[in-house]
């Protein structure tokens, strides 16, 4: 399911119009984003949690070359899903 596909559910759901669904879900991802930021992880009882991590600098291999190189420490969003939502999958 893409974004499109996202919008057109909710609106169905909610009986409402594909404009209203779109502004609903850039509203919860934005609140998801902004409470990442600041607070390190958004909990959503029943779905699950997302969460800051930071991945440590490590050894790859260049794909072209097949040499040895080293890629940086990074941040990255993590989902730890409910079990709930393990459950109904």
């Amino acid at each position: 399911m893409n974004k499109g596909q996202l919008i057109e559910a909710v609106a169905s759901e909610l009986g409402g119009s594909k404009a209203t669904a779109n502004r609903a879900i850039d509203a919860v991802i934005k609140s998801i984003r902004q409470g990442i930021k600041e607070d390190d992880a958004v909990t959503i009882v029943g779905f699950g949690t997302f969460s800051k991590r930071n991945r440590p600098a490590r050894t790859g291999r260049n794909p072209a070359t097949g040499e040895p190189m080293t890629i940086k420490a990074s941040r990255t969003v993590g989902f730890k899903p409910s079990q709930a939502l393990k459950a109904s999958v």
